[in-house]
């Protein structure tokens, strides 16, 4: 829709919304450049504190995968006061403060909304040098993939919503949702890397898609080796998808083309959305081992080859 809309822009804005990038990026000098996003989320888990803490990790994502450091946030709140006790929302801000602690991301403001929903989330401004700006139109043929959290947290959440979920299942997911992604920006940062974007309410083929038609490029993705969170293709195989699968898909549309060894569980789990997901990373195939040996030495524990970029305009699911 904005694409339709006379946006205001001047020549220092870096990256806009042309190639749905996580994040804005404005050139302030030769050195210097703001790195802008903002986010917020429904309660995922029902836990406030941990709630927080996702919504924080999951705003501070965008400013992550574009190789940015973010420095300063803004508190996004929607809140029913009338309904639910201020002690709620309190932990819910505890737990987010929390994750910007650990950021070293400063709290400097927020704006609160009466709401009947809760929703929580952050404005956040991060720093990058210009040049180092890492995007998701910059895939290229020959570039590997690298993925950084498991698949499913959509699945999870909502199975979480209906009371089906084990209290090691939520355990699990929580402690995926609440990994701040700044430990494996860090590492591709310091390898250098072709392209990078968060997986988040797209999916992992929403988000592929984006990385694949602004870079001009196709890719063939592992379905063998990726991750995927236990209990999820249980719950897919029952139908306890989120609402947003069918979206994804739809949006995806006829760009994928899956292998015939590909059940549908797997399949239906590419399109789930996630809530704070991993970084999807294109790198140059002679710089795999070492961004693997650096993301290892930064604590990322969940570590996948996803597949490879090629030419053409397909992606290819095996």
């Amino acid at each position: 829709m904005l694409r339709e809309l006379d946006v205001p822009v001047d020549e220092n804005v870096l990256v806009g919304i042309e190639t749905a990038e996580d994040a804005g990026v404005y050139k302030l000098s030769e050195e210097l450049a703001l790195v802008q996003t903002a986010d917020f989320i429904t309660p995922v888990v029902d836990d406030p504190f941990v709630y927080g803490q996702v919504a924080v990790a999951n705003a501070l994502s965008d400013v992550y995968a574009m190789g940015g450091r973010p420095i300063t946030a803004v508190n996004l709140v929607m809140f029913d006061t009338c309904r639910v006790p201020m002690d709620y929302l309190k932990e819910i801000l505890a737990g987010g403060i929390s994750k910007l602690k650990e950021a070293g991301v400063s709290l400097i403001g927020g704006h609160t909304v009466d709401d009947l929903e809760t929703k929580y989330g952050l404005s956040v401004t991060g720093v990058v040098h210009p040049e180092r700006v890492v995007r998701n139109s910059t895939a290229r043929p020959g570039d590997v993939l690298i993925y950084t959290k498991p698949l499913g947290i959509g699945v999870l959440t909502t199975a979480i919503k209906a009371g089906m979920a084990s209290q090691e299942e939520v355990e699990v997911v929580s402690e995926v949702m609440t990994t701040l992604n700044k430990y494996a920006s860090e590492a591709m940062v310091e390898v250098g890397v072709s392209a990078c974007t968060d997986i988040t309410g797209f999916g992992f083929l929403g988000h592929l898609y984006e990385m694949v038609k602004f870079s001009g490029v196709g890719a063939v993705v592992y379905s063998e080796k990726l991750s995927f969170l236990e209990g999820t293709k249980e719950y897919a195989g029952m139908g306890l998808l989120p609402a947003a699968t069918y979206d994804n898909l739809d949006y995806v549309g006829g760009a994928v083309k899956f292998a015939s060894s590909v059940d549908e569980d797997t399949r239906m789990l590419l399109f789930d959305p996630q809530t704070s997901g991993g970084l999807l990373i294109a790198v140059p195939e002679e710089k795999v081992e070492l961004l693997i040996e650096r993301l290892k030495e930064k604590g990322v524990k969940w570590i996948q080859e996803a597949g490879k970029i090629k030419e053409g305009n397909l992606i290819e699911v095996l």
